[in-house]
């Protein structure tokens, strides 16, 4: 599925202000990488775009686009969905719950709700197929992490990737 040229220059001025404003520099191959991302409303994995972007810059490696993410990822400009960066994770409770997932350290927590258990899947979500589970992972920093983060300097999204 294709972005909207229209989508995709309003995603990609976004992008550049953004990257600007925090202070990164805004090199041809984020902008490709970020490009290759944004044209696409397919959910790209990092080895498809790369081979995306090497029809434009066939000296780049697939490192670099995997830093460029995690980059990316660490700044708020793009997001994650599926398993985390260690890899998949697996759940022998088969009864009906739902995931908190730390994404500072990656501790994965089941919790219990039925309102998450009764929700109906939106028409939206319908028409691509049939429905035959719903499942709520939420994301965000567990108590250890907060805890941390509170306590440790402060340090720049550049020197957090290297």
């Amino acid at each position: 599925m294709k972005v909207s040229s229209r989508e995709l220059s309003q995603r990609m001025d976004r992008f550049q202000e953004d990257l600007r404003r925090s202070g990164v520099k805004l090199t041809h191959q984020r902008m490709e990488i970020f490009r290759e991302l944004a044209r696409s409303g397919d959910h790209p994995d990092a080895d498809a775009i790369w081979r995306g972007v090497r029809k434009r810059v066939p000296t780049l490696s697939l490192d670099t686009v995997y830093r460029t993410l995690w980059l990316l990822l660490n700044l708020g400009l793009i997001s994650s969905l599926g398993p985390s960066r260690e890899g998949a994770r697996f759940d022998a409770n088969m009864q009906p719950h739902h995931h908190f997932v730390c994404s500072v350290c990656g501790m994965t927590r089941d919790f219990y709700s039925e309102e998450f258990d009764n929700l109906a899947a939106p028409q939206s979500a319908r028409s691509f197929g049939e429905v035959e589970t719903t499942h709520v992972e939420v994301r965000g920093v567990c108590g250890r992490c907060a805890g941390r983060k509170r306590r440790a300097p402060a340090i720049s999204s550049q020197e957090e990737v290297k």
